[in-house]
């Protein structure tokens, strides 16, 4: 066997947060706002930041931002929703005010150039379509099991709920599936400065 290459996957180093209290204020949250599922089956997001003072930026399609398929057969690549101005993300949303997830989002903030910051749910037994993104994500598992892996390219790799931060090379094409019996939820950033070398997959 092979050995596999995790270049697409960065474990940042000497950052990790309270895995306790994100999932202490997870609950809090879910006690006031429910996942939306922006037109995606099995997923469901709640936005934790805002274009400031515009509630319509966290609502229908720019919850879920432009991404490319190959959607059939054909091979062919198609472009999907509309581009979204993620430099402009730089309100949390009143609810997060006092949370631990303020706390985390300031620090991510002042460690990377970043868009929109979402909690992002996939249900038990389900996939994510085949796809990359215009820029790449930042990862902070909440809840997780064995069965949740990233995929990029042909490589999975689990991500564990245990505080730590990663950055995936979401401009590669990736799904995510979860094969378990719970759901996952994880704290999603979208990256603006990769650390990621420009490819051409």
């Amino acid at each position: 066997m092979s050995n596999l290459n995790y270049k697409d996957f960065y474990k940042v180093p000497k950052l990790k947060f309270d895995i306790s209290r994100l999932r202490k204020d997870l609950d809090l949250i879910l006690e006031k706002k429910k996942f939306n599922s922006p037109g995606v089956t099995h997923f469901g997001a709640i936005p934790i930041n805002q274009i400031p003072n515009d509630k319509a930026s966290i609502k229908g399609n720019k919850v879920r931002g432009k991404y490319w398929t190959i959607a059939d057969e054909t091979g062919k690549e198609v472009a999907r929703d509309i581009d979204i101005e993620e430099s402009k993300y730089s309100q949390l949303v009143p609810e997060f005010e006092k949370t631990y997830f303020k706390e985390v989002f300031e620090t991510l903030k002042s460690k990377f150039k970043i868009g929109r910051v979402r909690l992002l749910l996939k249900e038990p037994r389900s996939v994510l379509s085949w796809h990359k993104d215009p820029e790449c994500r930042l990862h902070i598992p909440i809840i997780t099991n064995q069965g949740c892996s990233m995929v990029i390219g042909n490589v999975a790799k689990h991500l564990p709920a245990n505080g730590s931060v990663w950055i995936t090379n979401n401009t590669k094409y990736h799904n995510f599936f979860n094969g378990g019996e719970q759901a996952r939820i994880h704290l999603v950033a979208c990256v603006l400065d990769s650390p990621f070398k420009k490819s051409k997959l």
